[in-house]
């Protein structure tokens, strides 16, 4: 299994933020986390990366338990791209230094660089078809070319789990539309990490994303193959008024249903 979580609360204040939870990604599959702001998706992804612990339950990711294992080389494992890790970094910062910091799951270099280390952070840049940016200064980027090189800087440890947290946040459509072709080919590739994309548009969510979870308040709402998650029934539960689904190819968009 590459996430497990047995009856996970989380709780500050005596008040909830993740209640209950139950919930497996096995090896093979790639997820997609929908849920509106407030639905505990970003204190999920924290307790996953070991930044936060349960209060209750058991997490396991990639074989190890939370609370039982140096968190410092677990996240070497996991490639995390968000837009909080995005304000971190110095305008000055090179593409190619930020892609080689993800060798260490740190903002900066601290580390000794090999010669290795350069190519295969060139090889992840050339990944993202933004290999010329290498030189460049981050404060230079778009923000659909930040987003790209928060990837590149995901998988220059070779993770075995990628969580891409609301990806496609501040980009204009185009953008959007070339970042999903380039986070498509990179879930069809057999050397791929599991992936975890985390949003709260459905039309963002591709048919390679094979299961979906919905939360909802800290619960989940329902869980398991997207096929059977994103539907006009349990979506109008789910956001808790009448939905009209729509496809677009194989994605799903969606829009209120005014005619009820």
């Amino acid at each position: 299994m590459i996430i497990e979580l047995k009856n996970v609360s989380i709780t500050r204040n005596s008040k909830y933020l993740l209640k209950d939870i139950d919930w497996t990604i096995n090896q093979g599959e790639h997820w997609a986390i929908l849920g509106l702001n407030g639905a505990g998706k970003t204190t999920l992804l924290n307790m996953i990366n070991g930044y936060i612990f349960p209060s209750k339950g058991e997490l396991n990711v990639l074989g190890k338990t939370i609370g039982q294992y140096d968190m410092r080389k677990l996240r070497k494992s996991i490639g995390w791209v968000s837009s909080s890790i995005q304000e971190k970094f110095h305008d000055y910062s090179t593409a190619k230094d930020i892609v080689m910091s993800g060798k260490f799951a740190t903002v900066d270099l601290y580390d000794d660089i090999t010669e290795n280390d350069r190519e295969y952070a060139n090889q992840c840049l050339e990944r993202l078809n933004i290999k010329e940016l290498g030189d460049r200064e981050y404060r230079t980027f778009s923000q659909g070319e930040k987003q790209r090189v928060l990837i590149a800087r995901g998988l220059m440890a070779e993770p075995e789990l990628l969580i891409l947290d609301e990806p496609c946040t501040g980009l204009d459509i185009i953008a959007r539309e070339k970042l999903l072709d380039i986070i498509r080919d990179l879930s069809e590739d057999e050397s791929a990490p599991t992936l975890i994309y985390v949003t709260h548009h459905t039309e963002e969510i591709l048919p390679n994303f094979s299961h979906t979870l919905l939360l909802r308040r800290g619960e989940v709402h329902s869980a398991g193959i997207t096929d059977e998650i994103l539907n006009k029934e349990n979506l109008s539960d789910f956001f808790e008024t009448p939905i009209v689904c729509e496809k677009s190819g194989e994605r799903v968009l969606l829009h209120l249903d005014y005619e009820r």
